[in-house]
């Protein structure tokens, strides 16, 4: 990151950390842990042999296998490092409704000095992209309102546009994509959003209480960005012909928007 960009972060972020407590106040109830390592810029190991993957927060992948970095993957890790190390290694834990992922991590909020919420600190800063799963959306206006000052400013990965249109998708991944939807239908697996280039969006059975059902008919036509973890359904012995390619289950409401125009 250019030096101009690194002061231009610290200043934003010391803003927005001004009324942080407004978003983001401090938790109660939560319990302080002892961090041996940072794994990565989203992911920790406590000292009791625990992985907390933070909630709301995905920053970029480090390489592993022969794969390399991805842009701010490093920074995110670093500054998630400075972050953990000003409160002496210890962070408080605030435990997701949901507390275990599919890999066996807990899932948990991290708090540090003053009581700040250390993911919308990573996001104010440009270091890593909102994300909602429910049922852990307690903390998502606030993360929002935090990735949203760094994308204006275009801080850290905000400044290389990181958006992809549907035809720029090559592998599989999480991806904050853009595109037109082109018809909505509803079956038994959910309600189902076409966009263009062969980008499928769905919302399954057990999430559309959260939607507005009337809201995404009327997206029809309308230029949306969506973001969440694209599957590739080439790859499935399943995939029916026909089927659009990329997959991309949207969690929340606030992993779809509509854009202006």
């Amino acid at each position: 990151m250019k030096k101009a960009s690194l002061v231009g972060a610290f200043f934003v972020s010391a803003i927005w950390l001004a009324s942080a407590q407004a978003f983001c106040p401090a938790p109660t109830g939560a319990t302080e842990v002892v961090v041996r390592r940072v794994v990565d810029g989203d992911t920790l190991r406590l000292a009791d042999g625990r992985s907390v993957r933070l909630i709301g927060l995905n920053t970029p992948e480090l390489g592993r296998q022969g794969r390399s970095d991805e842009p701010f993957a490093v920074a995110a890790r670093r500054r998630l490092e400075a972050l953990v190390g000003a409160n002496d290694g210890r962070v408080a834990l605030v435990p997701g409704r949901d507390s275990k992922d599919r890999y066996g991590r807990s899932l948990a909020h991290a708090y540090g000095v003053g009581g700040r919420n250390l993911e919308a600190q990573m996001l104010a800063e440009g270091l890593g992209f909102q994300v909602a799963v429910a049922p852990n959306v307690g903390l998502a206006d606030c993360h929002r309102a935090a990735e949203r000052q760094a994308r204006e400013a275009r801080l850290g990965l905000w400044g290389r546009s990181p958006v992809l249109k549907t035809g720029q998708i090559k592998a599989s991944g999480f991806a904050v994509l853009s595109g037109r939807v082109n018809a909505v239908r509803r079956n038994r697996g959910g309600v189902w959003l076409q966009l263009e280039d062969s980008v499928v969006l769905r919302i399954a059975p057990n999430l559309l209480d959260r939607f507005d059902l009337a809201s995404l008919e009327r997206l029809v036509g309308r230029q949306v960005e969506a973001r969440g973890w694209v599957v590739d359904r080439s790859r499935r012995r399943s995939a029916e012909p026909g089927q659009g390619r990329w997959l991309l289950p949207l969690t929340d409401p606030a992993m779809l928007s509509r854009m202006p125009g």
